[in-house]
């Protein structure tokens, strides 16, 4: 039998909490947009973003050192991304994240989403 580990069982509970909102996700005008958010230097760029309900947020680690992206409340954590690797995040309502790189703490960001 395998070991869910804490990291797991958060991202379940993540995915679990937004489920219900799925069918929300799309904007009113049927566009959802992509952004990048490029980690380099030990920054996130842009460090603050906002986006529109239902938008996705790609995390794009371009430093050869490990890095994540973190949400202060748990909400999301995309695990440790090496130099070249990327993940994406759907944002379904509004709502304000505080993030940081859990391997680099002072590393920190914020996504608004409107």
């Amino acid at each position: 039998m395998s070991k869910i580990t804490r990291r797991t069982a958060l991202r379940l509970a993540a995915v679990a909490a937004v489920a219900p909102l799925a069918a929300h996700m799309a904007r009113a005008d049927g566009h959802a947009t992509t952004h990048t958010v490029a980690i380099r230097n030990f920054a996130f760029e842009p460090a603050n973003l906002t986006i529109n309900a239902g938008d996705t947020v790609q995390f794009v680690n371009e430093d050869n050192a490990p890095h994540t992206a973190t949400a202060d409340s748990g909400a999301f954590d995309t695990g440790n991304l090496r130099g070249g690797q990327s993940a994406s995040l759907q944002f379904p309502s509004a709502a304000t994240f505080s993030y940081f790189c859990a391997v680099h703490p002072r590393m920190k960001g914020s996504i608004t989403v409107v």
